[in-house]
């Protein structure tokens, strides 16, 4: 109900939860903590209407992290080893959108040995990078401050995690900048195209964040970029058509004969990436 937006429902469920008996103590204190915050949250709804009669500027944007804290909680309050079983889940499962959930869930637990486990964790253990990201978020969210050292490969990065970026907006100019050039081409030859390469450069930047080749993306001038969004075409045009193309990308983009070493290296660093998330699939 709550993710169709059916608040109205939502609340007349709980009114009629509250009202039956033979349940344990804290469901009713949980129902009835979630019907307030909805209706005050949703007032419209509260009075029998749909989000189309909401007054502009009166439904709130949800609130979708304060439905998770509010669950999350309640879950925690029914199983206090809930924490610890969310961490289990992440530190031995391979990446799924179950670990993700969790992660997700832990952001709004309280134990301050939430945060030593999986600082721990990270800087010891073999982790997929996506899944290092994704827990750096999780720790940032948490209020975490400071550095933590990781293992990318063969590569030790130092990362900040009050800087660590939450939201696609929140990735320096440069991430974007890529984007915007592979619009612009895929537009005129293949308009499709760019839909699979946003997703794949939002997944291949999370899992180089705070590596030397995320640095040296930063620090690159406008051919550096040209370059990433040509590998970034090229990569994506080939799993599509199943054609390799390499000139005529290149020549989209401009990027020369005394560039090509560095575009290599580029797409193959993608295709990496790419491999390396089938394989852990």
């Amino acid at each position: 109900m709550l993710e169709s937006e059916r608040y109205g429902e939502a609340m007349e469920l709980l009114r009629f939860l509250l009202q039956c008996q033979g349940q344990e103590e804290r469901h009713y204190e949980e129902w009835q903590s979630l019907l307030s915050w909805l209706e005050a949250a949703f007032p419209y709804a509260a009075q029998g209407g749909d989000a189309k009669d909401a007054a502009p500027g009166e439904e709130q944007d949800l609130k979708e992290e304060d439905m998770a804290r509010i669950l999350a909680k309640s879950k925690q309050e029914e199983d206090a080893d809930y924490p610890d079983k969310l961490l289990k889940r992440i530190m031995n499962e391979p990446l799924s959108e179950a670990t993700i959930l969790a992660l997700e869930q832990l952001s709004y637990l309280e134990g301050g040995h939430v945060d030593e486990t999986l600082t721990d964790w990270l800087e010891k253990a073999t982790v997929h990078p996506l899944l290092q990201f994704r827990t750096l978020q999780t720790l940032r969210r948490r209020g975490v401050q400071g550095t933590i050292k990781l293992m990318r490969g063969q590569e030790a990065s130092i990362v900040e995690i009050e800087t660590v970026p939450l939201q696609n907006e929140d990735f320096p100019l440069q991430v974007s900048q890529v984007m915007e050039r592979v619009a612009e081409q895929a537009e005129v030859h293949e308009p499709t195209l760019y839909y699979f390469a946003q997703e794949l450069w939002g997944q291949f930047i999370m899992s180089i964040y705070g590596s030397a080749e995320y640095r040296k993306l930063l620090d690159g001038e406008d051919a550096l970029l040209d370059i990433w969004a040509g590998a970034l075409h090229q990569m994506v045009s080939e799993s599509l058509n199943g054609t390799r193309q390499e000139e005529e990308t290149r020549g989209m983009y401009g990027i020369t004969g005394g560039m090509r070493f560095q575009f290599e290296g580029a797409y193959r660093s993608l295709k990496g990436f790419v491999k390396s998330s089938l394989l852990d699939k």
